[in-house]
């Protein structure tokens, strides 16, 4: 079972966003209510625009969404958006398993020992 294209670039796409360790925290901050631009850059010790970076790299993998309320710009995650990441793990896994299973079978049994009973 393999992603499709589309699927494979989001995947893509919020793995690069989430590569970067500061864009894993700002997802964490607005992982269960809104919070304004300035609200998240108050956590860190980096500036405004840096951090306004880090929201156009997350909103562009569509890990987050952005709402205006008049000068404000709010940000909250789409817990949507990563489910194509979810969908190439469960992939990778599924096949790690499958091989992992296939090499156990075909793996001679080491307590066997030749001319022995079992």
């Amino acid at each position: 079972m393999g992603l499709s294209a589309r699927a494979e670039d989001r995947a893509d796409a919020a793995l690069r966003a989430l590569a970067e360790p500061r864009r894993r925290a700002i997802l964490r901050l607005v992982s269960d209510h809104e919070r304004s631009a300035g609200e998240i850059a108050a956590e860190f010790d980096v500036s405004r625009p840096a951090i306004s970076q880090h929201l156009a790299v997350l909103k562009e993998a569509e890990l987050v969404t952005e709402r205006r309320d008049g000068a404000r710009r709010l940000y909250l995650a789409r817990r949507e958006g990563l489910q194509a990441l979810r969908e190439l793990l469960n992939d990778l896994w599924g096949s790690g398993l499958v091989r992992a299973a296939a090499l156990a079978e075909a793996e001679p049994d080491r307590d066997a020992t030749p001319g022995r009973a079992r």
